[in-house]
């Protein structure tokens, strides 16, 4: 495989995005609440977008499932402007959600890890201990959604901080590989 050298300019580009990224997660773990609505806001304009494309699509591509595809347009445009509308309800709503979500992750990694006697006794524990921490956290985010929130903003916060610290080690390093087989190029 041979080596090059990345232009300047994309390395510039990729050491300014990736100090966003890191000015980005300091904000998220400084306002746990704004990032929720912020999510919550940019999902409202999305279900809206796509709402209105959706009906539009409908409404001048002719085929069996037109008036589906015109009444799933509708009920985007509906959950858009509610979570637009209502955006703390919203985000209660969905932080719920999430935390049932993880409850019946946990109950099934539990019954995996109870069932699957052909495996090693650490990886039926693993999957059991997995089990019993998504149920744990799922009670403390159904008990309190302001828990909840603030564990989805931290999750946040710690993928934005490694992505930029990421992209600014490659920004950095400025190293490309050449795969032979297909001329593509990967960045080291």
């Amino acid at each position: 495989m041979s080596e090059s050298n990345s232009p300047t300019w994309m390395r510039g580009a990729q050491i300014g995005l990736g100090v966003i990224a890191i000015i980005l997660s300091i904000l998220v773990f400084v306002h746990p609440g704004i990032t929720i609505l912020s999510i919550i806001f940019i999902l409202g304009i999305i279900l809206i977008i796509v709402g209105i494309e959706k009906i539009i699509s409908g409404i001048f591509i002719t085929n069996k499932s037109r008036w589906g595809t015109i009444g799933l347009g509708i009920l985007a445009l509906i959950f858009g402007s509610i979570a637009l509308g209502y955006p703390l309800h919203t985000a209660v709503f969905v932080i719920i959600m999430l935390g049932i979500a993880l409850l019946f992750s946990g109950i099934s990694h539990i019954a995996y890890g109870v069932g699957r006697n052909q495996d090693p006794g650490w990886a039926r524990g693993f999957m059991i201990g997995a089990g019993a921490l998504a149920i744990s956290l799922s009670f403390l985010v159904l008990a309190s959604p302001l828990a909840g929130a603030f564990f989805i903003s931290t999750i946040v916060a710690i993928g934005l901080l490694v992505i930029g610290i990421e992209i600014i080690v490659v920004g950095t390093s400025g190293r490309m590989k050449m795969m032979p087989s297909r001329g593509m190029q990967r960045k080291v």
